[in-house]
Parts: C-alpha cells; structure tokens; sequence
C-alpha cells in the first residue's frame, strides 16, 4: 500500500507539535509495511504540479491513501483531488478550534469561523484520525460528518535517547540550580503560561521554559508581558536544538495548559522518567492516573502544594517517574504504526 502523508507547510511547523505528531507517524509507518510518499505533488511543489498539470502530466503524485495533517489550501487541494479520484482519505484533526484559542493574539476570537470551517473541511474525510477521545467528543460536537477514530501520538523513544548525559551541559548554559520546575514546547498563554509564572513567583524553585516564543505582532499580550520581564526565577530558553537538552536539565515537568488534543511533550517528559504535574483537564483522564503516574491539579494553590510535595519527597518523585514510564511504553511507534495500517487498510476496504 502506498500512502501520501502530507504535513502542508512542513519547513514552518518543524517546530511545532504537529510536525512532532507528522514525523512519529512516518518513524511509526516505517515499521510496517506501508510505502510513505510525503509531498502529493508531481515535481515536489505546488508551483511544479501546477506546470505539470498545465502540460497534461498530471498534477498529482500517484498513492492509495491520501493522508492530511493541515487544515490549509495544499490540504483542501489534495482532498478535492481525492475526491474526483475516489481516492481514500484520511484527516488528521491536530486542529480544534477550542485548543487554538489562547494561541496566538487574536486566535480566541478567530475560535468560532475557525470551527466552522473545520466542521467542514474535516466532513471531507472518508475517515478522520484524532489524538484522544477527548478530541473525538469535541469534533462530534460541531459536529463532523465523518467516522472518527482516535489514535495516539505516540512517542519516539529513541528520540530522547542519551538525553541524561546532557544534564549538567543544558544547566550550565542556562544557568540552573537545584530542583528544576520545567515545560517544553511553544509558549502559549493557553498552555497555562501565567499560572506556570505565578507559580514561579510564590515559591523558590528554578523554573524553565525550553522553546520559542513570538515576539512580533503576532505574539500575545500575555506571552508577550511575561517573556519581556519574566520572575527572577524563570528562564525563557527559546528554541533549543537537542530537546533532550530540556528533559535532561529538568526535575520535575508542570504543565498547567487549558487546553489539549494530548500533549506529546507529556508522553516525552514520562517517558524520560520525569514525574509530571498537570491541570486536571478531561483529556488527560484517557492517558493519566493522579497519583500514579503523575498529580493532578485545578487550581493555583493545588499546584504549588503539588510541586511542594515532590520537592520534599525523592521517594514520590522516583516513584511517579516510574510508572510514567511505564505509561509513556503503552503509546510507543510501532502500536502508532500498527493502528495506521487498520485505519488504512478501513478506507480502502468501504
């Protein structure tokens, strides 16, 4: 079988958790059986297949599945394609419209035209791929008229292997001591950045935010006021080239965001060991246990009493860390892989 898994605008979301999700679904698809083609387009680019297809060659690459991870025009384009073709087509929702407010500025109000347009591009689909059950409900609310499977991110082990030898290096650099309250990924508001700030402010701990951040017009007022002048305890790293760096550098992974479809930084932090404190939001009931594999919190007093905690117990912290582990081994590639090739193998056979 041959697939096309297209991650539109690739060189600009190599950065993001969709492009994470994109290239753990080809590591995990390269475990099978499947041949993955990843551009739908004769001659490797728009421009190209617009040329070939002027000239009568054809504009589209040929594949069994088309399978989209973007919600844009390339995205449209090769579902249009798909449909003329009666070609299988799978959507994968890594875009809601509730975990894209608090994005960026002016995202919260884009929520509502946004979730329009998705309860219409994702009606496309012969099938759409979700991340969480969770997920699922929220697309079913719009509601999406196509079947609807949800499958995990996974998480690429093998991507964090060596991490712990990069310890003292990535503390070094960033100047951190003692134990180290962390996040990796984009800094967002709706990824809980003013309460991971605040926490900063009422307690002693180091606190470190490993990835980029806007600074632009684009950025928000709250990622904008709290990188500008953060607490004396709080460093902004920016982008870091080896991730395992962060997770290296770190002790204890708080993640107080509002709103997720998973949250693949949370499966790499469990798998690493890390014990790991979170919002109790209802994406994370499917995946987490409080007090097994991490603690969970709502409000700003529970979180600080829960970092509280982990400071003054080793013992609970090791423990926690272990069984995330163990959590973090149930969504490993090749399951990834495997629930691909029945997700495919579905579209094909209706």
């Amino acid at each position: 079988m041959r697939v096309l898994n297209y991650l539109e605008l690739e060189d600009r979301l190599d950065r993001s958790g969709i492009g994470t999700a994109a290239d753990q679904q080809r590591a995990a698809l390269a475990t099978t059986d499947v041949s993955v083609v990843t551009s739908p387009w004769t001659g490797g680019s728009p421009v190209a297949a617009v040329a070939n297809g002027l000239r009568s060659r054809g504009a589209f690459r040929d594949y069994d599945v088309a399978h989209c991870n973007v919600i844009g025009p390339g995205s449209v384009a090769v579902a249009r394609h798909a449909k003329r073709t009666d070609t299988p087509l799978v959507l994968h929702a890594h875009v809601t419209a509730e975990d894209f407010a608090e994005s960026f500025r002016g995202s919260t109000h884009l929520a509502g035209p946004l979730r329009r347009y998705l309860r219409w591009f994702y009606s496309q689909a012969d099938l759409v791929l979700c991340p969480s059950t969770y997920t699922k409900r929220t697309l079913e609310s719009y509601p999406v008229d196509a079947p609807i499977r949800p499958i995990t991110n996974g998480v690429d082990t093998a991507s964090l292997s060596g991490f712990e030898s990069l310890r003292a290096e990535y503390r070094d650099r960033f100047d951190l001591g003692g134990l180290v309250v962390f996040s990796v990924g984009n800094v967002f508001e709706r990824k809980g950045l003013t309460t991971f700030c605040r926490l900063a402010q009422d307690t002693d701990y180091e606190f470190a935010w490993f990835g980029p951040y806007d600074s632009g017009p684009q950025a928000s007022d709250a990622v904008r006021r709290w990188t500008t002048n953060p607490p004396e305890n709080v460093t902004f790293t920016g982008w870091v080239d080896d991730k395992r760096g962060a997770f290296a550098a770190g002790d204890v992974y708080c993640f107080p965001t509002k709103a997720e479809n998973q949250g693949i930084a949370v499966l790499e932090a469990m798998a690493c060991g890390k014990p790991v404190v979170l919002r109790d939001i209802p994406v994370f009931e499917e995946f987490y246990t409080d007090g097994h594999d991490c603690l969970k919190c709502e409000t700003h007093d529970e979180f600080r009493a829960a970092l509280d905690r982990l400071a003054d117990d080793p013992d609970l912290r090791r423990r926690l860390g272990e069984n995330a582990k163990e959590t973090a081994s149930e969504h490993s590639l090749s399951r990834v892989g495997e629930k691909l090739v029945d997700a495919y193998t579905q579209v094909t056979s209706d």
